[in-house]
């Protein structure tokens, strides 16, 4: 077969005429010089000869800033889109302070232990090169213990992730006096990721981290690197609590980049239903492939990597062996992924299907083409995953292919939205109380609190003396003593604010169970129920029996082919009013609010048609949840005015759109937040729609939509705009009936300009 190059593929792209109609938007970035400066005069020779010998004659003006104000012993945080060359932002500072003093030392943070063994091989590689005896480890669940106590006592540069800073170093401080007492500077890499309770529980792991390095006598500088989101300076100072230095002058080149919206023809024209995404995400990326030109596709979940890999395998095999297309996803096992990037970079893999687990810095070498299944959910992960292709100067092309959902729909159809909006602020709240107290318990496990002290900038002798009340702490003397068996940090999980999590146990060998995951409760009612398939490194498991007061769900190893899917019955009742605004015929209120949720009934989906299969009851008791939330109310004499029928449908459509474009906002998982719709709250007997945190305490997403709400409701007059359905349809409102689309019009215009609905 003729092979095409990229060139005659754009070519074919432009003047084919089913793919034309099919481009909305074809977005052209030229390539971008590189803005270089000498190396710094204090930069140690033998650091400038191993860059010059690997290729690298001069910096970008980013690096070398980073250098300067670092050496100045300024925070800094380092904001520049993905292959711009940020490693250098904190390795050379670390390695010139330790070619300087041997002594020093350095911890590095990474979300991830991919990335987190990526950066190792590259130091190590530039060590190498430098000839100085500088000792590089990574310190997380798989390294041996034999090998452990040279990393404490011997580690110049320390990396590791933050879930084994929390549970591993800080609770045995005592092992790693060395390295405390000589720390020097703590890195923080793809700072973006920590939002939402992630972020809130490491900046109290960074807190924590802080008080311990204090004493000993250290005050390490913080150097955090970050993509492109709206406040990395601010999210930098809220996780560390550090005044910091921003730089987000990019020097780095960038090639030509083909950026290109497309959206599947309408195969429904009554519902405005799409063709399948995943299915012209195969065509496309076929196209690719078969011409040997290698490409990144990314899926939104683990199954849906799965479904376009085989299908992209058994496309392909005429053209390119099935080894060359390979799955990467969270669940692989580390090997497994190692031997996946080296490929990858080698140019042995030509295709790659993943989730979002690619989307962060491990090199992959130069990717020329980048397919995402859908809109990411957010402009900073979709600039993400477009940086994966023309990495350094090679031309590229990436092409989002849009679902029938509203919100990817709008994307498509307002570009605009896209390259000219800035992308969206990441949010944490450390002082969220429940996870606070988690970790105070942690600190006070670490070192005794004395009356006075402050735990990074928070006065909490009220929450200390609670704890001794409490009979967790023991004050002597006016300090406050750990008085319990276990250390704490074990109980508590940085991914969840629940503090208990259900363990899940592998007994398909009857001789050797194991525990392979466990999972936040609220998650477990709908995911660890009995008879659920739960998916665990690429294999299906099926939940034979879940413990609901042991908190244990016990899975066996199963080949099926099909998934499944759990609805949650929701109430709600108001506890307490904060804020309220109201307006003729609705009342918009923030406040507190206790969430009782219980898991009903499951269905089974076949996992290459997605039909219904089954069902079946799910007996588990309910959930309570006290967390924070915003809503709207509406008056009783709306619902008169429209009708009940066609008012409810109109609710549920609104509360669709809500839950689309909300997490947007607040940058934060779709998880995170969520939009329940009731005709008649029990707190008003009003129809209301509740938009409330999915954690324990509320981690403040909710108050943000509640600020936020007239920029929340544009989107959501915009997105209703863009559809082109004429009463409504699935990729809206949910509904046809009743002219439900019109209604939500009026209810957006009600909110957003007081407009009265009737007369």
């Amino acid at each position: 077969m003729f092979k095409k190059d990229l060139q005659e593929l754009l070519h074919d792209f432009r003047n084919n005429e089913a793919l034309k109609d099919q481009i909305v938007h074809w977005h052209e970035m030229d390539a971008v010089e590189a803005k270089i400066v000498p190396f710094p005069n204090e930069l140690d020779i033998r650091i400038q000869q191993a860059l010059q010998r690997r290729g690298v004659g001069s910096l970008y003006c980013h690096q070398a800033e980073a250098f300067q104000l670092t050496r100045q012993n300024q925070h800094v945080v380092a904001v520049t889109p993905t292959a711009s060359g940020k490693t250098l932002c904190y390795n050379l500072p670390v390695l010139q302070e330790i070619v300087e003093n041997e002594e020093s030392r350095a911890l590095y943070l990474f979300p991830t232990k991919a990335l987190a063994q990526d950066q190792k091989s590259e130091l190590n590689e530039m060590i190498e090169e430098i000839g100085v005896d500088v000792k590089c480890f990574t310190y997380d669940g798989d390294t041996a213990p034999n090998i452990r106590q040279a990393v404490r006592k011997a580690g110049h540069v320390v990396i590791t992730n933050p879930d084994m800073l929390h549970s591993a170093i800080l609770p045995h401080h005592t092992k790693w006096v060395a390295f405390f007492e000589n720390l020097k500077y703590v890195v923080i890499d793809e700072l973006h990721t920590y939002r939402g309770v992630f972020g809130s529980h490491v900046s109290n792991v960074i807190r924590r981290l802080k008080r311990i390095a204090h004493y000993y006598g250290s005050n390490p500088i913080f150097i955090c690197t970050s993509a492109t989101i709206a406040n990395p300076k601010e999210l930098a100072e809220s996780l560390t609590r550090c005044p910091m230095r921003l730089i987000d002058k990019n020097g780095a080149p960038r090639g030509k980049k083909h950026f290109l919206f497309y959206n599947p023809p309408v195969v429904n024209q009554a519902l405005n239903i799409r063709k399948s995404a995943t299915v012209e995400v195969n065509n496309l990326a076929k196209r690719f492939l078969e011409n040997k030109i290698q490409t990144i596709v990314f899926a939104r979940s683990r199954v849906r990597v799965e479904i376009i890999l085989s299908h992209l395998q058994a496309l392909t095999k005429k053209y390119i062996g099935p080894d060359t297309i390979r799955g990467y996803r969270g669940g692989y096992l580390p090997k497994q992924r190692r031997e996946i990037e080296r490929g990858l970079r080698k140019g042995d893999i030509i295709g790659v299907v993943s989730t979002n687990a690619l989307e962060l810095g491990v090199d992959i070498g130069q990717l020329q083409v980048c397919i995402m299944t859908g809109y990411p959910g957010s402009i900073a992960s979709a600039w993400q995953q477009a940086g994966r292709a023309g990495r350094r100067q090679n031309e590229s092309v990436i092409i989002m292919v849009a679902s029938s959902t509203p919100l990817d729909q709008y994307v498509v159809n307002h570009p605009e939205y896209f390259f000219d909006k800035s992308p969206e602020s990441a949010r944490i709240n450390p002082d969220n109380l429940v996870i606070l107290v988690d970790h105070l318990k942690c600190a006070s496990y670490e070192l005794p609190f004395k009356r006075g002290d402050l735990f990074d900038d928070i006065e909490m002798e009220e929450i200390l003396e609670f704890l001794a009340d409490e009979q967790v702490l023991h004050e002597r003397g006016n300090k406050w003593y750990w008085m319990n068996d276990a250390f704490p940090a074990h109980g508590i999980s940085l991914r969840s604010a629940s503090q208990e999590n259900v363990i899940i146990i592998d007994q398909s060998h009857v001789a050797t169970p194991t525990v392979i995951g466990e999972m936040d409760r609220f998650s477990a009612m709908t995911l660890l129920h009995d008879e659920a398939i739960y998916l665990h490194e690429g294999v299906q498991f099926q939940v034979e029996y879940l413990d609901w007061d042991e908190k244990k769900a016990f899975v066996r190893e199963v080949d099926v082919e099909y998934f499944t899917d759990a609805n949650l019955a929701i109430q709600l009742k108001v506890l307490e009013e904060d804020a309220v605004r109201v307006e003729k015929d609705t009342t918009v209120s923030y406040g507190d609010v206790m969430v009782n949720a219980k898991a009903t009934i499951f269905k089974k989906i076949r996992l290459s048609t997605f039909e219904n299969i089954g069902s079946g009851p799910i007996h588990l008791p309910e959930e309570e949840l006290h967390t924070n939330a915003m809503w709207i109310s509406f008056s009783t004499t709306m619902v008169e005015h429209f009708g009940e029928r066609a008012f409810d449908q109109a609710l549920t459509g609104l509360a669709q759109l809500i839950q689309q474009v909300a997490p947007v906002f607040v940058m934060c998982d779709r998880s995170d937040l969520h939009v329940v719709p009731q005709m008649k709250a029990e707190h008003s007997e009003q129809p209301t729609i509740f938009v409330y945190d999915r954690y324990p305490g509320g981690i403040g997403l909710a108050k943000e939509v509640y600020q936020k709400l007239p920029t929340v409701l544009q989107q959501v007059n915009s997105l209703l705009s863009a559809c082109t359905c004429e009463k409504g349809c699935p990729a809206c409102v949910g509904s046809s009936d009743h002219n439900s689309k019109a209604i939500v019009k009026r209810f957006v215009r009600l909110l957003t300009e007081g407009e009265k609905v009737m007369g």
